[in-house]
């Protein structure tokens, strides 16, 4: 992947984390330090579960035989390790947001050094921090800013996000006219793979307008769920949001597999095959098809007033897809159009009139429900409460080469009078 990295000042220094810390007791990654196994099964010992082996303090080491990237992708796909990947896009940011992890985790910035079996060259060194979870394992947070050679550094950032469970991308400073350019070689790795990550968090360090409309471009043909948060000034703030879509993804993926290992695979427990005894990797989870709609479904739909709101609503000229969901859940109800699907014009419009709702208040302008028309790249965006409907709002998406943003909120206000329509007679 190609990244036009640049400096973000806000992000100069992580709040309570030494950015220049290094390995101590005088370990030093230029030279090849090795602890001895006491034997061969020792240092093979099928329970072990980390990728690579402690050698001193915050050091590991992994001995490969091929190119670090591959010998990354070849434990991820045997182990099936849960992980978080920090990914940087014109900035330098995420190895200081894990040296503030760290430090508030009292822990330290660990290094994982990945070396050519037979020699000790040090082929690249890749940082994280491990951090505690509920069920008593670790959870490993990776920055994929390896220190390697272009290609390796390339293949092994790619390979993280790509096999993490829950890959961040730092977005820093990206002029919207190269937006596209920028985010073209991530798109092109999530589409020929191998890529099971299922979960993307876009974290604009500036501003975040141009970047949810990339997210949308970036989950088109994947099947990856993209999501964007509102601007991010400082670590603790982008690691309340990795930590909040961390937690919701655990409780999504402890509902589809409630019986499976912290270590193994995304849906379901991985299977072993009785004539290898190898453990084959665990398919990914699907989002079901939509169930076809029976004549008395379709009638139901059209006695319901949300349903016709939302149907006249895809009439629109220009209207790409819209849909009617729960404020404080972010749980779609009703959906009509293309992409994005249903789910995430609930979650990133929750996410939106959240952060509006928070600027609101915070300026004393007031709790009301907030209304937004939003102008992006291709696109047009129209958040707005839900008529007779408390809690529910709407998120529009609508194609700017199709429709005059002015001309079209007059025409969703005028679908207001749905709900003064008297209800038919089941």
């Amino acid at each position: 992947m190609t990244n036009p990295n640049s400096g973000s000042p806000s992000w100069a220094k992580p709040p309570q984390a030494d950015v220049s810390a290094t390995p101590q007791d005088g370990w030093q990654a230029t030279r090849a330090q090795t602890q001895l196994a006491r034997s061969e099964e020792d240092y093979l010992d099928s329970g072990h579960q980390d990728i690579g082996r402690p050698v001193g303090t915050d050091q590991h080491e992994l001995f490969v035989s091929c190119d670090a990237g591959p010998a990354m992708q070849q434990q991820f796909e045997h182990l099936h390790p849960e992980f978080i990947a920090i990914h940087d896009v014109a900035t330098h940011s995420s190895r200081k947001l894990l040296a503030g992890v760290a430090a508030a985790s009292k822990g330290a910035v660990q290094k994982l050094l990945i070396r050519r079996q037979g020699y000790g060259t040090t082929l690249a060194t890749i940082e994280f921090v491990e951090l505690p979870t509920a069920e008593g394992g670790k959870l490993r947070i990776y920055s994929t800013e390896a220190d390697a050679e272009t290609t390796s550094r390339h293949a092994l950032a790619r390979t993280l996000l790509g096999f993490s469970t829950l890959g961040v991308i730092l977005v820093g400073d990206v002029p919207g006219h190269s937006m596209t350019g920028v985010f073209k070689p991530l798109h092109e790795d999530m589409i020929t793979g191998p890529w099971p990550n299922r979960n993307l968090l876009l974290l604009p360090l500036s501003t975040a307008n141009a970047l949810v409309t990339q997210g949308m471009e970036l989950a088109r043909g994947t099947g990856v769920n993209v999501r964007t948060t509102p601007q991010v000034a400082r670590p603790a703030d982008a690691w309340n949001f990795i930590s909040t879509t961390w937690g919701r993804l655990r409780q999504e993926l402890r509902g589809q597999a409630p019986d499976s290992a912290p270590a193994r695979a995304r849906a379901e427990p991985a299977r072993t095959s009785p004539e290898t005894g190898a453990r084959a990797s665990a398919p990914l989870p699907l989002r079901p098809m939509p169930a076809l709609p029976t004549q008395s479904s379709r009638d139901a739909a059209a006695r319901d007033p949300l349903s016709r709101y939302v149907q006249q609503l895809s009439e629109l000229t220009g209207m790409v897809s819209c849909c009617v969901f729960e404020v404080a859940t972010g749980r779609d109800l009703i959906h009509a159009g293309a992409s994005p699907g249903a789910r995430d014009l609930a979650e990133h419009g929750a996410d939106l009139l959240a952060a509006m709702l928070s600027t609101s208040r915070t300026l004393g302008l007031g709790h009301a429900l907030p209304e937004a028309a939003i102008t992006l790249g291709a696109h047009h965006l129209v958040l707005r409460a839900v008529p007779k409907h408390p809690g529910l709002a709407l998120h529009a998406v609508l194609d700017k080469t199709h429709a005059n943003l002015t001309l079209a909120r007059l025409q969703i206000m005028r679908m207001d009078a749905v709900f003064d329509e008297p209800h038919s007679g089941g």
